[in-house]
């Protein structure tokens, strides 16, 4: 393998709980909830799959389905259908809705992989390009630079940024092209079998990991380091 693309949220790193997301907007904005009332919130919100990289909504109200289906290829769009979601749920304060928007896109909201940092730095150490592929709506540059892992990232490849989202194979076929790497010398990693199995179309090869929280997943990338060769 001359490359290896990996998917963002749920494959190198990992969204913070609704509960913990909801907890730092209230306390930013001076707001507080009883622990019955957190919870309840936190539990609405989540259903409601208003958390970016969270949970998926149990169900896509009708008004906001055709957004909800193209939410990645643009900025605009992606907050939209996110704050659409989030205003489903009342909350203390109509400036939450936003304020929790912005949250997700801070560095402290994520948190990486107990190996990603492992893994990067092997295979930067074996000379195998390494490639961001992700299905978003704004600039994830500094999560990763802010957890110390920008230096083993060749090229990022968003969805905003191309105005096209996985599984379309052009995403894959635009990383392949900015790592210079012919897509069968390539092995996309991801949790999404739908979205990240497009890489097969191209020809690349694709290696699965769980959508677990950090502490449930500890060593999962590391056959990436065998599948590489």
């Amino acid at each position: 393998m001359a490359a290896v693309l990996f998917d963002f949220s749920g494959t190198l790193f990992r969204v913070e709980s609704t509960e913990s997301w909801l907890s730092a907007v209230l306390d930013e904005a001076g707001l507080a909830l009883t622990g019955p009332e957190l919870k309840e919130a936190a539990a609405a919100l989540e259903a409601a799959g208003a958390l970016p990289g969270g949970a998926d909504p149990v169900a896509v109200p009708e008004e906001l389905a055709g957004l909800w289906a193209v939410r990645d290829k643009s900025a605009e769009q992606h907050r939209a259908a996110y704050t659409g979601l989030c205003r489903r749920v009342p909350l203390p304060g109509p400036a939450l809705h936003d304020a929790l928007y912005e949250r997700h896109m801070s560095p402290a909201a994520w948190s990486p992989y107990q190996d990603a940092a492992d893994v990067l730095s092997t295979l930067r150490e074996r000379g195998i390009g390494v490639g961001v592929v992700s299905n978003i709506g704004w600039d994830l540059r500094p999560v990763f630079r802010e957890h110390g892992l920008d230096a083993y990232v060749d090229a990022y490849v968003l969805s905003y940024e191309h105005g096209v989202q996985k599984p379309d194979p052009r995403l894959f076929s635009a990383a392949c092209e900015e790592l210079g790497a012919e897509p069968r010398q390539v092995l996309m990693v991801g949790d999404d079998r739908t979205a990240d199995g497009g890489a097969a179309a191209l020809g690349c090869r694709v290696h699965f990991v769980d959508h677990l929280p950090v502490a449930q997943r500890p060593d999962a990338l590391l056959p990436v380091l065998d599948l590489v060769g």
